[in-house]
C-alpha cells in the first residue's frame, strides 16, 4: 500500500505530510465493512466524511475562482457554471482522467459488481481527497490543488486536444515515450444482452493499467484510451 500511496501523490501533485489522510480518501466503505472483526472494521477509517468536507471546501475553491474569473458575469450564470464544474459527472471524468480508480480500497461485493467505475464512487473519492488536501495543508493547498484538477476545464479555457479517436492518438503517444503499444483486453460484461455495459482493460508500456467502461468494447476502449491519453499529456508536456 505504501508504493500505491507514493504513486497517488505523484498522479494527483500533491505530497501530504500525513499519507494516513490519504489511505482514507481512497477507502470506500465497503472496504472497511467486510473486515473481518467488529474491531477490525471499527479501526478503519472510511471517505465518508472526507467527502462531506470536500464537498464544501470544492464548492469554495470553485465559487472563488469564477468570482475572480468573471466579474461581469451575474449570479445566475455564476451559479450555472458553478453547477456544471462540481457535477458528479465532471468529478467522475476527473478522477478517471487521473486514474483514480485503480487506487481505491473496495470491498469484493462492491468490486463485483463494478463498483471501480462507478460514477457516484469515483466523485465521492475525489471530493475526499480534496477534503484531505484541505485537512493535510489549508485553504491555500486546497485551493492551489482544485486549480490544478480543473487547469482546462474553466470557462473559455483551452479546448481538448482530442476530441474522437483517442486510442490513435494514444497509439502515437506511447510509441514516442516508449517505442511500445498499449494493450486492451475484455475484462467485464454486465447487464441485459441489450445494454450491456463492457469493461476494458488497458495496460501502458510502463505496466499501469486504466479501466473503461461504455455501451460496446470500442465505446470502453476508447474511454480508457482517453484518460490514458490525458495522464500521459500531464506528465509529459508538450
Amino acid at each position: 500500500m505504501e508504493e500505491q500511496i507514493k504513486t497517488v501523490q505523484n498522479v494527483i501533485n500533491y505530497a501530504f505530510r500525513d499519507v494516513k489522510l490519504l489511505r482514507t480518501a481512497l477507502t470506500h466503505s465497503s472496504f472497511a465493512n467486510e473486515q473481518g472483526t467488529c474491531e477490525e472494521r471499527e479501526a478503519i477509517e472510511h471517505n465518508e466524511r472526507l467527502e462531506f468536507l470536500g464537498d464544501a471546501v470544492l464548492e469554495l475553491c470553485v465559487t472563488e475562482e469564477l468570482f475572480g474569473r468573471f466579474p461581469d458575469e451575474r449570479e445566475g450564470e455564476l451559479t450555472r457554471m458553478r453547477a456544471k464544474l462540481v457535477s458528479k459527472t465532471a468529478l467522475k471524468d476527473i478522477a478517471l482522467e487521473l486514474g483514480l480508480n485503480s487506487y481505491l480500497l473496495l470491498g469484493k461485493g462492491e468490486e463485483s459488481q463494478g463498483g471501480r467505475m462507478r460514477g457516484s464512487l469515483l466523485s465521492d473519492a475525489l471530493e475526499a481527497i480534496i477534503g484531505a488536501v484541505f485537512l493535510d495543508g489549508g485553504f491555500d493547498a486546497a485551493r492551489v490543488f482544485v486549480g490544478r484538477l480543473y487547469e482546462d476545464l474553466w470557462p473559455g479555457g483551452p479546448e481538448r486536444r482530442y476530441t474522437k479517436d483517442y486510442k490513435s492518438a494514444l497509439q502515437e503517444v506511447t510509441q514516442e515515450l516508449y517505442k511500445e503499444r498499449p494493450v486492451y483486453a475484455l475484462v467485464a460484461s454486465r447487464g441485459p444482452e441489450h445494454e450491456k455495459e463492457f469493461e476494458v482493460e488497458l495496460t501502458l508500456p510502463d505496466g499501469r493499467v486504466i479501466r473503461g467502461q461504455g455501451p460496446g468494447v470500442k465505446k470502453a476502449e476508447q474511454e480508457a484510451a482517453g484518460i490514458a491519453l490525458r495522464l500521459l499529456e500531464r506528465e509529459n508536456p508538450r
